[in-house]
């Protein structure tokens, strides 16, 4: 269960028991709000004994501190206050939920010495806060007994103080709503597939209705009379049919193009009739990461209000190897037009894409379209946990989500296209196949997908080795990351808001 968190601002706060987080900036004598939680300078001597000295991320906690009226002090480094970006926030947020250990009042002082706290820095913190919080534990039916975060109170209030106040509770509210966007990609990601299929996942898309995104869901009846011969092929062999998902947020002037995103939503893959090991078969139920960092942003726009145009489109199936399911050799005709031989089950994605490409670049005639999808495995060889894949038909574009990358830390890396990667599904029978071969597998996927986007400029990030299973850090102890949510909203938020 997330611990839930009351967070609220004050310009001041008496203290009165409970837990008082400090920040210290790198060598720093006092840390922020020491006068009002530690009077009696039990900070000095504490930090001096334990040779604290305010590098980032480290802490140090005084239980039950003499002359004040906190129950526990502990002081939060920050390093050096002059190399700070919204990340260093962002991780500080996470670092102080990590110390609550069952504290039901909390008062975190963030106007340290030498530190310039902005509204938005202030955000970033709370932020943080909210994205550690974060715990997936609903099918869990014994909590363990010393678990500090089951001991903590339901709701735990907290109040930021610092001069800023009323900016950064302002600046706050478009973080909460990236918080909700975040938690909503995490559970998506995190639900076995059993309980979420594509008729359960396009249900929580249409949640969204409540915020003032329009949703349509498109049956399998209706995208077979356009054509979606390509997605409709990895469905054919589960018993739970196939839906595409359309949310539209109208938040920009009618004139503007409309920006997209389209979302890889293979509810679980067990690679089809080319049957994937069983090792490692479950972590499948996360294949539709890319589905659910689109619901997720797209909340985040609705949540905030954002000034734009924005289509959400998810492709929802499920790939299953019954007497029904698709075979090698297959030939199956997209909505393009183009014929695909299907030379592996188990490379499901791009066709559930294509058609969804295809469809959105139609209807809607975007500025430009993004599509996310846990597509290979090869890029996780090639780039590890730590960056997904970007591929894209258009420089301007890839630039500005490389700038958002490291704004957020959900970082990309640019790969190659090229014509001799193209001529790699290049088909014997068909107008292409939908794999090339073990070579380059990541970036002939992404050559097989930009067959279906004609001129418009497109994205393409591969988020394999990001979206589930990534390493723990300050603000993600989950499996499913909510990656992507994060990176779109300030991709938007600092280009294409009118």
């Amino acid at each position: 269960m997330s611990l839930k968190l009351a967070i609220s601002f004050a310009k001041s706060n008496p203290v009165t028991g409970g837990l008082a987080i400090l920040l210290a900036a790198s060598g720093a004598e006092q840390p922020a709000g020491a006068m009002e939680a530690d009077p009696a300078g039990v900070y000095a001597r504490a930090a001096k004994v334990g040779k604290f000295k305010g590098k980032a991320l480290s802490t140090l906690d005084i239980v039950a501190p003499h002359g004040s009226e906190s129950d526990r002090l502990v002081v939060l480094g920050m390093g050096k206050p002059d190399s700070l970006v919204a990340h260093d926030w962002l991780k500080a947020g996470g670092s102080a939920t990590a110390t609550l250990k069952g504290a039901e009042n909390v008062t975190v002082y963030l106007d340290a010495p030498g530190i310039d706290v902005t509204p938005k820095a202030a955000a970033d913190f709370a932020l943080g806060m909210l994205m550690r919080a974060y715990k997936f534990d609903t099918y869990k039916t014994k909590k363990k007994a010393d678990d500090d975060e089951e001991k903590a109170a339901k709701t735990v209030k907290v109040t930021i103080v610092t001069d800023g106040a009323t900016s950064a509770k302002k600046a706050f509210a478009e973080a909460e709503a990236i918080a909700e966007g975040v938690v909503l990609a995490r559970n998506l990601v995190n639900e076995p597939a059993n309980v979420l299929g594509p008729l359960e996942f396009a249900a929580k898309a249409k949640e969204l209705e409540k915020l003032g995104v329009e949703i349509e869901i498109l049956t399998e009846k209706e995208m077979a009379k356009l054509g979606m011969g390509a997605l409709l092929g990895v469905a054919q062999g589960s018993v739970r049919p196939p839906r595409l998902v359309v949310m539209q947020w109208k938040g920009g002037k009618s004139k503007d193009k409309p920006v997209a995103f389209v979302g890889k939503g293979v509810v679980f893959d067990t690679g089809g009739i080319s049957i994937k090991p069983a090792g490692g078969m479950e972590d499948m139920k996360g294949d539709m990461g890319g589905a659910a960092a689109v619901t997720g942003l797209m909340h985040v726009l609705a949540a905030r209000k954002a000034k734009v145009n924005a289509i959400g489109i998810l492709g929802l199936v499920e790939n299953m190897p019954d007497g029904n399911a698709q075979r090698p050799g297959d030939i199956v005709t997209s909505m393009s037009g183009q014929t695909i031989e299907v030379i592996n089950t188990d490379a499901e994605g791009r066709l559930v894409l294509c058609d969804a490409l295809w469809y959105c670049n139609d209807r809607f005639e975007p500025a430009f379209m993004i599509n996310l999808a846990t597509l290979t495995g090869a890029i996780t060889v090639a780039l590890g946990n730590q960056h997904a894949g970007l591929f894209s038909n258009d420089d301007t574009l890839s630039e500005k989500l490389l700038a958002a990358g490291q704004v957020t830390h959900e970082r990309l890396w640019r790969m190659p296209l090229g014509k001799e990667y193209d001529k790699m599904i290049d088909s014997k029978f068909a107008d292409m196949k939908n794999t090339g071969g073990r070579l380059a597998g990541s970036i002939t996927a992404a050559q097989f997908l930009k067959r279906f986007v004609k001129e418009t400029p497109w994205a393409h990030l591969d988020i394999a080795g990001t979206a589930m299973g990534s390493p723990n850090d300050e603000v993600n102890q989950s499996w499913g990351s909510g990656y992507g949510v994060r990176l779109l909203d300030e991709l938007v938020r600092a280009n294409y808001e009118s």
